[in-house]
């Protein structure tokens, strides 16, 4: 059964219900081993009895009921400031210095349910408090619990306090420490998840352009080649100094153009309609190097059994990921030197670094790596879009491409991807 807010909140009252019976139990026995009160311990038994039973019973209701909702939380709130004004009643009323502990009842009220209800239940709670004082008016016992003398009594109320708020304390804190921890992995989360849907945007943004230049520079592009190339033979023969260059030349920037294109719209389009298959490690490593410039600079270390693990998503998305980090470390490499793709697995996570040779970016440069259209190769090596598209992927997958650079140490890109099933055998 999928888990709800709702669901969580009330298993972890359940869960709180065990640890203050304890505690409820520890401080009468504690009270009843240093013979500070005479505790009614035949009720005490019977109320710690009656919780633990009811808290049996929540846990089971728990476990079965399809819907957890927020009345049902309210309820139960309730339910606990009216047993601790029952336990409080024979144990002193409102001279029990453990009254204090109706805070951590309206502090988990004002974490757990919406402002309404946090009210209705801190409202419950004085009225719950304030009926101590006329129980105890009406039956004229007051602190009937002991034989010391006032001063005596005082002396242990005040320790008492000392002890409730000590717990009344740890509980706030720990309970706020926890919820603020969950705000601030929920916060991260929903960043991610930003940051991811505007890559997406990005992406089809991305799509969008690459088409509609696609489509409407081919046909003028495709003319001037043509013209450009009829020029070319009517000046064969008799043609003005430096005329044929300049034509070479025009030819050149075309097919630069009509490449970019070209490449633009397959990063743009790079995983679109492909299915997600399972491929061993060498099969994706395999990929990224086939067609790969420089590629016998390359060299592949880490695991000894590369068909041991497996990693999932699109074959060509992730061949196209991996050569491209790998093409970045080739390129940021003074020439003839290696380049590293290491392999490794672990649990559930398989992970790719790609090192180079290279002299490392500076701090300003790797906070920018990955953005769109981003670079700092010279003109005809890249167009900034290889990291993003790789960023982008490897989060969709739910992993993670990770930079390290260190200035005249080179820099590793470490693509974090979770793992397939792990077995030996079977290739893809």
């Amino acid at each position: 059964m999928e888990a709800d807010p709702n669901r969580i909140k009330m298993s972890w009252l359940v869960r709180l219900h065990w640890g203050a019976l304890a505690g409820q139990i520890g401080a009468v026995l504690v009270v009843i081993s240093l013979d500070l009160i005479h505790m009614h311990v035949v009720w005490l038994g019977v109320l710690f009895a009656v919780e633990a039973l009811a808290n049996l019973a929540l846990d089971r209701w728990l476990r079965r009921a399809p819907d957890v909702l927020e009345k049902h939380l309210v309820g139960v709130m309730v339910v606990d400031s009216t047993m601790l004004t029952v336990i409080l009643s024979v144990t002193g009323s409102y001279s029990n210095p453990f009254s204090t502990l109706y805070l951590v009842n309206v502090a988990l009220a004002a974490v757990l349910l919406s402002p309404r209800h946090a009210w209705m239940l801190l409202g419950a709670s004085l009225l719950l408090f304030g009926s101590l004082f006329a129980l105890d008016s009406l039956r004229g016992t007051g602190w009937a619990l002991s034989d010391y003398d006032h001063m005596e009594l005082m002396r242990l109320h005040m320790e008492g306090m000392w002890v409730a708020f000590a717990i009344a304390a740890a509980f706030i804190v720990y309970i706020v420490g926890r919820v603020t921890h969950a705000l601030h992995g929920l916060e991260r989360q929903l960043t991610r998840e930003r940051s991811l849907s505007a890559r997406k945007d990005k992406v089809a943004s991305l799509a969008t352009l690459a088409a509609g230049a696609a489509h409407e520079l081919s046909t003028p592009l495709a003319t001037i080649a043509v013209v450009t190339r009829e020029l070319e033979r009517a000046l064969e023969k008799e043609a003005p100094s430096g005329a044929k260059e300049d034509l070479t030349l025009i030819r050149q920037q075309l097919g630069r153009c009509q490449e970019i294109l070209q490449q633009m719209s397959a990063y743009a389009g790079e995983n679109a309609g492909e299915t997600m298959v399972s491929i061993t490690l060498g099969s994706w490593a395999e990929r990224a190097l086939s067609g790969l410039p420089s590629r016998d600079r390359v060299k592949v270390r880490g695991m000894s059994d590369l068909e041991a693990y497996r990693v999932e998503g699109p074959a060509r998305g992730l061949a196209r990921a991996l050569r491209s980090l790998l093409k970045n470390a080739i390129q940021a490499s003074p020439p003839g030197m290696p380049v590293e793709l290491r392999l490794s697995a672990s649990g559930d996570e398989v992970v790719a670094e790609v090192a180079d040779s290279g002299g490392g970016m500076p701090q300003e440069i790797l906070d920018r790596a990955g953005e769109p259209f981003f670079t700092t190769k010279v003109p005809g090596e890249g167009m900034g879009l290889g990291l993003f598209l790789t960023r982008t992927l490897a989060e969709q997958l739910g992993g993670q491409l990770e930079l390290v650079s260190e200035a005249g140490k080179g820099t590793t890109a470490r693509l974090r991807l979770p793992a397939a099933l792990s077995f030996k055998g079977g290739t893809s």
